[in-house]
């Protein structure tokens, strides 16, 4: 059976975990950051989890 691609894409977005999650990161974290509050800003800088519906169709875009 043949090699499966990585999408390339997705494998600027996302990471797997040693368990097998998927790591993601938040948005709106690039510009207009004074309009923004602290808590805001900081919230959105740390690492979310992908949601579980989620999951199944990101994982077929990284396989390794």
């Amino acid at each position: 059976m043949p090699k499966l691609k990585t999408h390339s894409g997705a494998a600027k977005r996302f990471k797997k975990t040693g368990t097998g999650k998927v790591k993601r990161g938040h948005a709106f974290q690039r510009h207009i950051l004074t309009s923004k509050d602290t808590k805001r800003k900081r919230q959105a800088d740390m690492a979310g989890m992908v949601d579980k519906a989620d999951q199944p169709k990101v994982k077929r875009m990284i396989p390794y």
